[in-house]
Parts: C-alpha cells; structure tokens; sequence
C-alpha cells in the first residue's frame, strides 16, 4: 500500500513537471530531454566530488543498470498488443456489420478530434496522468477499496473467489 502510494507521487511530480515545462514554458521535449541529463549529469558529478572529498568510494557495476532481455520483450509485447487491439477495433468498426458499434467509434474518434483542437497534447496527457494517478490511490486505499468493492464487485478471476471465502 505505502510502496504504491510513493510510486503514484513520484508519478505526479514527475508528471507535473512535464506538464510545466513543455505547455507553459512552451519548450519541446527534447529540450525537456536535454535539461534532464543536464541536471542528472551535474547532480552525479557534484555527488562524485563530494564522495571523493569525503573518501567514500562507491562501486560502480554498469550490469546493474541494464534491463533484461525478458523486460525489454514484455515492454516490446506491451505495446505491440495495444497497438494490435486498437487496429483490430477500428478493423472490425470499419468492416460496417454492426452500425451501433461503427457509430460509437466514429463518436469517440471525433470527440477525440474535438478535444486535440480544444487543447494541448501535453495538457490532455496530463489530466490522464492524473485521473490514472486517483485511480490507482483510490485502489489500493483500504477505505475506498472496501466501499468501491461493494459497489462495484469484481466478476470472474481469483479476486472474485476469495473475496466470497
């Protein structure tokens, strides 16, 4: 509970500061890009004078900092299923057998539409960054999950099952 709290801040903050700096400083992402490696370069290089200074030696293992084959195939897998999800819902959308189903797309694809034209890329990405963030707060907080799960009790799986043992 308190590890998923952390991550969702440091989300946020993360989140927030994106938000900042590429809709109200106007810049691009690679300037965003650039100044973070400006300031994660400076920020080791202060701290490597400053364990040098101190005589603290600090072991450096550059295979600690790789990811393994197995996450960098279930990232790949990740998104090549989301991508394959949304091609197949605008295959079969497009295919015109079921005319509710085809209108329904055709609504979500304009007010997506209208939305892009209402405002920034970067503040849309925002608010479901935030929405996503209360989402999983309110997930994994034991009051909320409690009275969520009565409203909204979850159907099928193992969840299902213990919650009625």
């Amino acid at each position: 509970m308190r590890k998923e709290v952390g991550k969702t801040g440091i989300v946020m903050v993360c989140g927030s500061l994106v938000y900042y700096h590429c809709a109200f400083r106007e810049s691009s992402l690679l300037s965003l890009l650039s100044d973070v490696f400006i300031v994660l370069l400076c920020s080791l290089a202060i701290l490597g004078l400053l364990f040098r200074h101190l005589n603290i030696s600090v072991p450096v293992d550059p295979l600690e900092w790789q990811i393994s084959q197995v996450t960098a195939s279930g990232f790949v897998a990740c998104i090549a299923n989301t991508l394959g999800a949304a091609e197949s819902v605008l295959r079969v959308a497009a295919t015109g057998h079921d005319k509710r189903f085809f209108v329904k797309v055709i609504a979500c694809l304009y007010l997506l539409s209208v939305i892009g034209r209402l405002v920034l890329g970067a503040t849309v990405a925002y608010v479901g960054l935030c929405l996503f963030c209360i989402y999983t707060l309110v997930e994994n907080s034991p009051s909320f999950g409690a009275s969520m799960s009565r409203l909204f009790p979850r159907t099928g799986g193992a969840s299902a099952e213990q919650d009625n043992m």
